[in-house]
């Protein structure tokens, strides 16, 4: 028996995020993106030469190549919905960048193309693919923590203190919450795989970076999860860069944390990464290392995209996951509106698509 083709893809929108992407493609014999696109003519032509993947001279032609059965869209966040809409009434299936959306209502259109188009949607949550997060899912799923009750988790960098009023981060409209929206919604889907539904937050936030850009950048939100356990996720854009996690549990606790510095190198994450186990009160004594092997979240979510796009089945990374993602950010802002009030992210959903539903 023959191997399985990789299934053929496109990209639009060919940026820095499409050549990290494309690369992590070039890694699998899953998948093989076969053409871009991007409205500047200089732009394609560069990515061509750099990644050898064909440049396709509009979008038209992209959707039109039978042979690509999935898009992935590395494109503003306000560009998500209309172009995942061409997308999807091309027959093709939808992969987006975090977050699904620009909007909450956009998120929910998108996830509503799967159910017009017969299509799936795969949304790019790539944290929760980390090796170390897994590996945490897997010993609390096995009971090797007890019953977690806590969990915290961190996403900092010095971003604002790069801005500058050409960045579109600089803007509450285009980067609401600041780290808000760009970083810690990443540690809220993480905490949503690890911890199940997000029932309500509370959130405070403030503006201490001296460029003077319009969003907060820094930011501490509580979480409560539907079976009463606890969550805090803090976002700081004004210092070096860190990610990391930590379970609580009656058993024992799990701390993770990468180099952020490899970030866009997934596959060099293991060597710089701390991953242990704690059990019993005495501390360090029982403290364990666990080896973390060599992965690569973003080769992982796209042979997700790619077996969806096989398959016709959604993977674990889904609009519905991406939404609520998006979905707690909403809560958050308004906690920090209302001076901490507890947000319920139910409320959230219900009042966003009410007004869906009056639009229509």
């Amino acid at each position: 028996m023959g191997s399985t083709p990789p299934v053929k893809l496109g990209i639009v929108g060919l940026g820095r995020w499409a050549k990290v992407l494309t690369r992590a493609a070039k890694q699998s014999d899953r998948l093989k993106i076969v053409s871009g696109y991007s409205r500047s003519q200089e732009k394609r032509a560069a990515f061509e030469k750099e990644m050898g993947v064909p440049a396709a001279p509009d979008m038209k032609s992209l959707l039109s190549n039978p042979e690509i059965k999935g898009v992935i869209l590395t494109v503003p966040n306000e560009q998500h919905l209309p172009l995942a809409e061409q997308v999807a009434k091309a027959g093709k299936h939808v992969y987006t960048e975090k977050p699904i959306a620009q909007t909450l209502e956009d998120g929910l259109r998108i996830a509503d193309l799967e159910r017009q188009h017969g299509v799936t949607v795969t949304v790019g949550h790539s944290a929760r693919l980390m090796a170390g997060i897994r590996i945490i899912k897997e010993r609390i799923d096995a009971g090797e923590l007890g019953r977690v009750a806590f969990m915290e988790a961190n996403f900092s960098n010095e971003r604002a203190l790069e801005l500058t009023p050409q960045t579109w981060r600089w803007y509450k409209d285009r980067a609401p919450g600041g780290p808000l929206s760009q970083l810690a919604i990443h540690q809220f889907d993480v905490l949503h795989l690890l911890g199940g539904e997000i029932a309500e937050v509370s959130s405070m936030a403030s503006k201490l970076s001296p460029v003077g850009a319009e969003v907060d950048d820094q930011s501490m939100t509580t979480l409560k999860f539907a079976d009463g356990k606890l969550g805090y996720v803090g976002s700081c854009w004004t210092s070096p860069g860190i990610f990391s996690v930590r379970v609580f549990g009656s058993k024992g606790l799990m701390h993770y944390e990468i180099d952020f510095g490899t970030w866009d190198t997934p596959h060099l994450l293991h060597q710089a990464s701390v991953l242990y186990l704690q059990r019993g009160t005495d501390g360090w004594a029982k403290r364990q290392d666990i080896l973390l092997p060599e992965s690569d979240m973003f080769r992982a979510e796209l042979e997700m995209f790619a077996g969806s796009c096989a398959s016709g089945e959604p993977n674990e990374l889904t609009a519905h996951n991406g939404n609520v993602a998006v979905a707690v950010v909403y809560a958050a802002l308004r906690s920090i509106d209302r001076k901490g009030q507890c947000v319920r992210i139910a409320d959230i959903l219900d009042e966003t698509r009410a007004r869906l539903r009056a639009a229509a």
